[in-house]
């Protein structure tokens, strides 16, 4: 016999079992309401919607970034090139600057002729011929970017000029008696003024913080004649004067530098016939009668005198020249006399003094250890037409590298480069002692050197003849590669007339038929091609 449905069961332990009631109560009870009556279908739609648009918006930008905006092009360059200039003079000034936008350095130097490059002549601008042409070449393959004509004769000129100071010109060039501000871009004249009658400046051109409230950086000139020295502000908008002449209590300024202390206050250091001596520039600025809101350094001031308001910094008869380790605010001081070698810190305490017998060169700078401080390059006269070639430990002072040249007229001063090691690779240019059992004939008395700090007991030596140099920059030409060095090649005196080339090399294009030279002991314990691969694996970086 089967059981009634109608009776609940243990499968149906919710069924009642009065069959009667359980119908009057599920026909009184109102009905369920699914998903689509409370409204989530059109939610549903909602989402599903979104989720398209979403995917439509990202497949667009993908179709964007991968077919409408390029990708940006890395710029492709030529490992060497060379410009020729017939019937021109040269000067010993070379400025690497990027001058078409393409994040890969240009250089700017100055000729002096007839004709420019560019279908241009004294003649055309109105200027008594031969006249002077700054030109901008293309780093890359050695293209005319620009070309300015202006009044001989040629003084100097600086670049660089334009950072985080507001001002719409790079570079400042003396010439004939005036001032010409110039934009690395396309080489427009941004202002030009007359110099004052009878004085000459030099560089460098001191690069100030805006002192006459118009948002753009100043600059003063140090200008001296044979009776006194002088400083004069320049509007760096306009290039007008700012206050008056400032005429200062020394004779001799051949070196200055414009020094910012750890506080912020800027002294100018200046060469005396008693030693290098600082002067605050809110001294100089207070004199000038500009009102200027420039900080005051109280450990400076309190060394500095009375009445002169002048901080000494160090005493000698023989000061030839004041640099600073590195381009940061409050970095070492390096000063070079007669007979010493000096380095100083922000402090004005004397870190380190090397004696010497006659600096023939600027020093220069460059990491031989991986200490992070800047290694001192100098040069050496040691008689006999010889030079050693020392690298002296920034800390200490203390000798890391030498090597005895032969000394060769117009030699460079050293350079370096800084690579991705946290080393520099170094370059000098001599010639290294006859070799009686070399199979190489020295047709120049001059050559090019390459040092890798960590196989020290060997130098690459060039094979490329260089004429006689007038000007040479080693550099890092694109960020983090494309190191290269230019050479501007010319007569015999600077400024003669001749034929004038400007050459670009890669620094890696001597190293495969570079001559590796051993100097020292342990120096054969790698093979040629082991040294030559380690140059060629160095990757470059900015210091």
């Amino acid at each position: 016999m089967m059981e009634n449905s109608d009776h609940a069961t243990e499968g149906d332990p919710l069924k009642r079992e009065d069959g009667a009631e359980a119908g009057r109560t599920a026909s009184t009870a109102e009905p369920k309401k699914g998903c689509k009556d409370l409204g989530f279908g059109k939610l549903a739609h909602w989402r599903t919607a979104v989720f398209f648009f979403s995917l439509f918006l990202c497949l667009t930008v993908v179709f964007a970034f991968s077919f409408i905006i390029p990708c940006p092009v890395r710029p492709q360059y030529l490992t060497s090139w060379s410009r020729t200039f017939n019937e021109t003079a040269t000067y010993d000034f070379i400025a690497v600057e990027d001058a078409n936008k393409d994040k890969v350095m240009d250089v700017l130097f100055v000729l002096k002729s007839s004709n420019g490059t560019q279908n241009n002549s004294c003649a055309s601008e109105g200027l008594q011929s031969p006249c002077i042409f700054v030109l901008s070449v293309e780093g890359t393959h050695g293209v005319s970017l620009w070309e300015r004509s202006l009044e001989p004769e040629f003084h100097w000129a600086q670049c660089g000029l334009e950072k985080d100071s507001g001002r719409s010109w790079d570079c400042l060039v003396s010439h004939s008696d005036q001032l010409t501000a110039l934009d690395k871009y396309k080489g427009e004249v941004q202002w030009q003024q007359p110099q004052t009658a009878g004085l000459h400046s030099n560089v460098p051109v001191l690069s100030l913080p805006d002192l006459d409230k118009d948002k753009v950086g100043d600059v003063a000139l140090v200008a001296h004649n044979s009776r006194q020295t002088e400083v004069i502000f320049l509007s760096g908008k306009t290039g007008l004067q700012i206050g008056s002449t400032v005429t200062l209590d020394t004779t001799k300024t051949d070196n200055h530098l414009l020094y910012r202390t750890k506080s912020g206050s800027y002294y100018v250091l200046l060469e005396k016939d008693t030693g290098l001596f600082g002067l605050a520039l809110w001294r100089v600025a207070a004199k000038a009668g500009i009102k200027a809101d420039l900080t005051k350094d109280k450990k400076w001031e309190h060394k500095a005198n009375a009445t002169s308001g002048l901080v000494p910094i160090f005493k000698s008869e023989q000061v030839r020249k004041v640099l600073k380790t590195a381009e940061k605010d409050n970095s070492n001081l390096l000063l070079v006399t007669g007979r010493e070698v000096v380095a100083l810190d922000g402090n004005l305490q004397i870190l380190w003094l090397y004696n010497s017998t006659s600096i023939l060169s600027t020093p220069s700078f460059g990491h031989f250890n991986k200490d992070g401080i800047p290694d001192v390059v100098i040069e050496e006269d040691v008689g006999n037409n010889t030079k050693k070639v020392i690298i002296l430990d920034g800390v200490s002072g203390g000798l890391l590298w030498e090597v005895s040249l032969e000394a060769s007229p117009n030699s460079p001063r050293p350079a370096s480069i800084y690579t991705t090691n946290f080393f520099s690779v170094f370059m000098f240019w001599g010639l290294m002692p006859t070799d009686t059992n070399s199979s190489v004939p020295v047709t120049s008395n001059r050559r090019a050197y390459m040092l890798h700090p960590l196989y020290s007991k060997v130098l690459l030596e060039s094979t490329n003849d260089v004429d006689h140099i007038i000007a040479f920059r080693a550099t890092l030409l694109e960020h983090g590669r494309h190191a290269a060095y230019f050479t501007l090649t010319g007569p015999g005196a600077e400024g003669a007339e001749g034929t004038v080339i400007l050459s670009k090399r890669k620094l890696k294009q001597d190293v495969p038929d570079s001559r590796v030279i051993r100097i020292g002991t342990g120096g054969d314990t790698e093979t040629n091609e082991n040294i030559k691969e380690a140059f060629n694996r160095l990757r470059f970086s900015d210091d």
